[in-house]
């Protein structure tokens, strides 16, 4: 959009319709996350889009070297977040040993063991706040409204500095400097793209699978939870730039065209696409559908995963064959030019003179 624009000299006319784009999708996700589902990711992804469009200027390397000082302070952070969760459980642990032997307790201390035990319920809740949950989601669309609200209204209050939506920014950072480097339009050679998903797969894979068994096999054990969380950034980035790889492979040699188109129409209509997935899923696991919520296992969860995805690859080419947009994003698109779009495609015979 930005660069379409900036080629075509409407600099100043871009810049108005990105912000109002923005302030659009701010709003569908603050509609989302309150009426349908509290893990909306569009009310952070708009959120960040409002601070990106100054930054389009920045050299690809300005761009990445940002990124990487944002990934090097979120490890950062974990590990101080690991020293103190471990001083935190000495000293609740301490509290405790004085308190069965009768001593008075400090203020301090009463506050490590408070503290101690919100850490400890984070991570393994107690059985009377499981039922509160489970009870909300699968009782009435109000109970379940009740409970979305409080954890939207949380995460919306967060400060736009706080580490959460610096996963996400650092994210965009790498996407914008690799399309100034042609690295996402496929330009560069297939040996790059190669080696890329070799080193991608070596660093990300090891790193995140010895987490996840290190955390399991502690019984997730906050004080080892959390010193190994500060690998999950530099292992999730090195996956995702070797799954992207492999499919910019794929796409430059020409190969799964079938399966490659589908998922770009998928992404064409990536907006409905979202939404249509929360609307299923809430149907099917809250108390106003199915009421499926906390009564399938974890494996279960990726046949519905599969169902979605099959559906979806099915589905939006076949939309898009007669329509220019997606539902939503023809809607996001006509509030943007404050102007209804254009929806159906013409048929062929209609195109000759």
């Amino acid at each position: 959009l930005i660069t379409r624009g900036e080629r075509q000299g409407r600099g100043e006319e871009i810049a108005d319709v990105y912000y109002r784009r923005s302030l659009w999708l701010l709003l569908f996700g603050m509609i989302h996350a309150y009426l349908i589902w509290f893990g909306d990711i569009l009310y952070p992804y708009a959120l960040l889009g409002l601070l990106l469009f100054p930054l389009r200027k920045l050299s690809a390397r300005a761009l990445l070297i940002t990124a990487g000082v944002l990934l090097a302070l979120m490890s950062a952070g974990m590990l101080a977040n690991g020293f103190h969760s471990r001083e935190l459980k000495e000293k609740a642990l301490m509290a405790d040993a004085a308190e069965k032997q009768g001593k008075k307790l400090t203020d301090e201390q009463k506050d490590a063991q408070k503290d101690w035990k919100e850490r400890l319920k984070e991570y393994a809740p107690p059985p009377d706040e499981l039922k509160k949950d489970v009870d909300a989601h699968r009782g009435s669309y109000l109970d379940a409204l009740k409970f979305r609200a409080k954890m939207t209204f949380r995460w919306h209050s967060l400060p736009i500095y706080f580490p959460f939506l610096w996963d996400m920014l650092l994210m965009m950072l790498v996407g914008m400097a690799f399309v100034k480097l042609g690295v996402l339009s496929a330009e560069r050679s297939y040996l790059f793209y190669v080696w890329m998903a070799v080193i991608g797969y070596l660093v990300g894979f090891p790193v995140n699978s010895y987490a996840a068994w290190a955390i399991q096999k502690s019984g997730f054990e906050p004080v080892t939870a959390t010193f190994l969380f500060a690998t999950y950034e530099p292992g999730r980035v090195a996956v995702t730039l070797a799954n992207m790889s492999v499919l910019l492979l794929v796409t430059k040699a020409g190969a799964l065209q079938w399966l490659t188109s589908s998922l770009a129409a998928v992404g064409q209509m990536a907006f409905s696409n979202y939404i249509f997935h929360s609307l299923v899923c809430t149907t099917i696991f809250y108390g106003h559908g199915f009421r499926l919520y906390n009564q399938l296992e974890r494996h279960q969860l990726y046949y519905i995963v599969f169902a979605i995805w099959l559906l979806q690859l099915i589905a939006s080419p076949i939309w898009l064959r007669h329509f220019r947009f997606g539902p939503l994003e023809w809607c996001w698109r006509s509030l943007t030019y404050w102007k209804k779009q254009p929806m159906r495609k013409q048929a062929p015979e209609a195109l000759e003179p």
